[in-house]
């Protein structure tokens, strides 16, 4: 750091190694009034420029999953008359329940070695691995980033499925798409309006703060993108069911903004729902695309990415760090081979959980007779 002369902020060089996801974060911050440092130089040793900005912008992957997840959710229980609360719950909690659990439980025997072998570098908390397992770590603004990490997610996907009964029982099956369409735009501009007037108040104190994860993580403040996925699948299921065509060109036009849109953005956060500009639209014509992606997207490799992608997502932090205890043991200083074989341990052991482990649970769970509807 050189102290600057004239200014009352410190210019800084920052160098990432690896993919320094919470660089934009970082970056964001110190362009505030609040932040004591300004940052003039980023140096980073990742040789791949692509993977750098895709692992930056991960988190839009989650925002993009969570309107998505409204959109299927309409999907999957257009033709019931009604959704019954239990044994609708019973058939989520089969769903994402077993290999959160087991990520939680691969990370706490990962972290308990940890603790003999490292005890100066183990944050190991029986408290962080109740609330990841008990799906309330979103809930705590200070523990939303704890244990593992991905599962912060899972806490607030776990509040959409608690929620939906009531809104699709009361709100979908007979809908007054314009009134509903309207107001759920409202939501969607206010939650927007929350965000950037918390970031911009004395509220925010910067990455990493209890204030930066309830503005990110909190779940309540992504519900917005729940109930856009929502109408966006009603208006699917009135409009565009069965009117299938070409879409390929349209698709890569809207990534390609994206792409723009990220790449020069500086000043607005895209964490919770704004980038539905973009999403929505994506999302409906992927659903009514009969071009060449869709066929791509019919190859048994991608379909097979597609089924363990939960699994992937959920257990990359056990799956790094067990892959990163081994390199550290062994002394050896290989940050690309560690990244590499990594990835390929991650999809390994995604594979054979579903095989073995989320699948055959997930059926015996929801085929439990544990209420009548």
């Amino acid at each position: 750091m050189v102290p600057s002369t004239g200014y009352n902020k410190t210019r800084t060089a920052v160098f990432i190694s690896g993919t320094g996801s919470n660089l934009k974060s970082l970056i964001k911050f110190s362009r505030t009034a609040k932040s004591p440092i300004s940052i003039d130089l980023v140096i980073s040793n990742n040789s791949s420029k692509v993977i750098s900005f895709l692992f930056n912008q991960a988190n839009l992957g989650v925002s993009y999953f969570f309107i998505l997840s409204g959109f299927v959710m309409i999907i999957a229980y257009w033709h019931k008359s009604k959704v019954f609360f239990m044994s609708y719950i019973q058939k989520r909690f089969a769903r994402i329940y077993p290999v959160t659990f087991l990520a939680a439980f691969l990370l706490l025997c990962f972290k308990i070695i940890e603790l003999f072998l490292f005890p100066e570098k183990s944050d190991l908390s029986i408290t962080d691995f109740s609330l990841s397992i008990s799906l309330q770590q979103a809930w705590i603004p200070a523990k939303a980033m704890s244990f593992n990490t991905p599962a912060w997610s899972i806490t607030v996907e776990w509040f959409f499925y608690l929620c939906f009964p009531f809104l699709f029982n009361r709100f979908y099956k007979r809908p007054n798409l314009k009134i509903l369409t309207a107001i759920t735009l409202l939501v969607w501009v206010f939650s927007q309006y929350i965000l950037h007037y918390l970031l911009d108040s004395s509220f925010y104190v910067g990455f990493p703060s209890s204030s930066h994860s309830f503005i990110h993580y909190f779940p309540v403040l992504h519900f917005n993108e729940f109930l856009i996925g929502n109408v966006a699948g009603l208006v699917f299921l009135k409009y565009l069911n069965g009117r299938k065509k070409a879409n390929d060109l349209a698709i890569i036009a809207l990534l390609v903004v994206a792409a723009t849109v990220l790449k020069y953005n500086t000043t607005l956060s895209f964490h919770n729902g704004l980038l539905m500009l973009v999403f929505v639209p994506l999302i409906l014509l992927i659903s009514c695309n009969n071009g060449p992606f869709s066929k791509l997207s019919n190859l048994k490799f991608l379909v097979f990415l597609g089924e363990i992608s939960f699994g992937v997502y959920i257990l990359q932090k056990p799956i790094f760090m067990a892959i990163k205890g081994v390199f550290t043991a062994l002394n050896w200083h290989q940050p690309i081979l560690q990244f590499y074989i990594s990835l390929m341990g991650l999809l390994l052991v995604s594979a054979l959980s579903y095989h073995y482990f989320e699948t055959p649970l997930r059926r015996k769970i929801s085929r439990f007779k544990l209420f009548k509807k």
